[in-house]
């Protein structure tokens, strides 16, 4: 077998990417020029970078939310935001559930992977309050737990530890 054959797919790659705003304009801004990234399955990687450097703008991309191809964003991708986006009619454990039966999980199912989920980051107590009710880190645990609810192959996170 050669290095090619043994060398495992990653589980993400950017290449040449672009992003700029107000294209034309004399106020345009290009934040993103000829990025390149590739992560692989296991692999932590941080962006460090200034506030306005593009960062944000890299992981919408790659979390496939600027211009989502909603099945893979679903199901391929967990994406842990900056600011919390809990929806705030559903408690902490409806927050988990929801993408799961998007997914197509039976409910049941989902609801005990919300729970176990709750559990591991010390939220069980929490599972049915609203957002509004829970302090910012206890938000941004219900957020870790909703983005990994369906099992994602990538998980990419906004500043993850803003709130805890």
């Amino acid at each position: 077998m050669n290095d090619v054959e043994m060398t495992p797919a990653p589980v993400l790659e950017l290449r040449g990417l672009c992003k700029g705003y107000n294209p034309g304009q004399p106020n345009e801004i290009t934040v993103l020029h000829d990025a390149t990234l590739t992560v692989q399955r296991g692999e932590v990687v941080a962006l460090v970078a200034p506030s306005g450097a593009g960062k944000s703008t890299l992981l919408h991309i790659a979390g496939l939310l600027d211009q989502p191809d909603t099945a893979v964003r679903r199901d391929k991708v967990g994406f842990i935001y900056q600011f919390h986006h809990l929806l705030p009619e559903f408690t902490a454990a409806e927050n988990i559930i929801l993408p799961q039966l998007a997914a197509g999980a039976p409910r049941k199912q989902a609801q005990d992977r919300a729970e176990d989920l709750l559990a591991r980051v010390g939220l069980s107590a929490r599972a049915g309050h609203r957002p509004a009710a829970m302090s910012g880190g206890e938000q941004q645990r219900v957020a870790f737990c909703r983005a990994l609810a369906n099992g994602p192959a990538l998980l990419l996170a906004d500043e993850p530890t803003g709130n805890l």
